[in-house]
Formats: structure tokens, sequence, C-alpha cells
């Protein structure tokens, strides 16, 4: 639904499930992505560079217990992977963005910006003038998390961030064509 709705990007975040149900997962949704995307949407897994890899996706995103974004950085840059394969990392502070940044990878999620339940065991929301601060450190584009909306969502844009991702937004349209507006909103926000 969310690839028919114009996503920009599909985030694979499924940690629980075993590898060959992740690569099922992730393979369907780049076919998905292929098939009915108009903008081809690029599909991103967590954590698992080898899943990532296999079902050809767009790219891996990492996380706080990931593997070290400089050793994939270097393992995929040396002929392991296309050289338009994305690494993301996940940041929640100026340093953890910068060395993001000096360990090669492509891109940075950086929050929480604002209060969510999914977010609040890594502390308080930053805040608005804490994703300025990093959008301006940096030269990578930054993604912001953590409460990000419709409402919100062009604030977010104009402090730099190169857009935002959300998981209640989603979870919350229901129908497709509920999803579909709120993401011609979000498009228009930002």
């Amino acid at each position: 639904m969310a690839v028919a709705a114009g996503v920009d990007w599909v985030q694979i975040r499924e940690k629980d499930l075993p590898a060959r149900e992740l690569l099922a997962l992730a393979r369907a949704s780049v076919r998905i992505a292929v098939e009915i995307s108009s903008a081809e949407a690029r599909v991103i897994v967590n954590d698992r560079l080898d899943v990532a890899l296999a079902a050809g996706a767009t790219g891996i995103h990492l996380g706080g217990e990931s593997l070290p974004a400089r050793e994939v950085v270097r393992w995929c840059r040396s002929g392991n992977a296309q050289a338009d394969f994305l690494i993301g990392v996940s940041c929640h502070s100026l340093e953890q963005t910068r060395e993001a940044e000096s360990a090669g990878a492509n891109y940075v999620f950086f929050g929480p910006v604002f209060d969510t339940p999914s977010k609040q065991a890594l502390g308080p929301p930053q805040g608005i003038a804490k994703l300025a601060e990093v959008c301006r450190a940096v030269r990578i584009p930054v993604i912001a998390i953590g409460g990000a909306n419709e409402e919100n969502a062009s604030e977010c844009v104009r402090t730099g961030a190169a857009g935002v991702a959300a998981i209640r937004l989603f979870q919350e349209a229901g129908e497709l064509a509920d999803l579909k507006s709120a993401v011609e909103r979000l498009h228009r926000a930002s």
C-alpha cells in the first residue's frame, strides 16, 4: 500500500523475523516497488546486509546495535555491492551524525525530533533547533524521525532536513485512499 500511495522509501524493519522470512519479505517488497512504483520507490532493509544484498534492495539502514557503519561502507565500497547501494545510520546526537558522515554513510536518520511512543527509550525529543543544528553540520541528507507527521513535516524541511520518516502516520492511515492522501500532504509539506 505504501508504494502504491507514492512513498519514496520503504524501510523493512522486521527485527524478529527469521532470515528466510525476512528475505522473502524484502524480495517481495523490492518486486512490488519495481512493478508498481512510478517514482521508483526505494526499499531499505534494517540491520541485515546479507538480506539487503540478496533481495536486491536499494540499501541498508544501520541502528545502534548494527554493524559499525565504517565497516559496512568499507566492505560495500570494495566492490561487494552496487555502487549506488545506500548506507544509512540512525543518529541521536550531533557527534553520531558527524561520525556517520565521516564513516561514509549516504544519509542519516536523526531524532527523535518530536515526542513519539516508539522512540521514548531514546530519551526526550531533541526538537527542531537541534535538528537544524545537525542539518547545518553535515553535507549528507538528514531525515527527521520521531513524531514526524503531516503537521510538522514542513517545519522539519525548513531546518534543512531532506525529509521525514514516519511509522504511526502510516499505521493509522487505514485504507489506501487515506494513505495516498497522507503521502500527498507530506510531499506538499516538504
